[in-house]
């Protein structure tokens, strides 16, 4: 527990509580936009699309290196 001299120690203490009460609630709002930004449904589906091509680029560099190709499928 602090103890205080004068009303000034009290006084700059309190001003540093209130701007670190005002930080909080700015870090906070900014904390709440970040999700609204980033559930929102263009994010969502351009993350789903970017994944999607990822996984079809990995998958097609990784078929060229080991020489897989598609089977061809002969009628008779």
């Amino acid at each position: 527990m602090k103890i205080y001299e004068s009303y000034e120690e009290i006084n700059n203490d309190l001003k540093v509580l209130k701007l670190q009460n005002h930080i909080d609630k700015e870090r906070i709002k900014l904390s709440v936009n970040n999700i609204k930004e980033d559930l929102s449904p263009i994010s969502v589906a351009t993350g789903i699309a970017t994944k999607i091509a990822k996984r079809a680029f990995i998958l097609k560099a990784v078929s060229k290196l080991i020489g897989i190709q598609k089977a061809k499928i002969v009628n008779k």
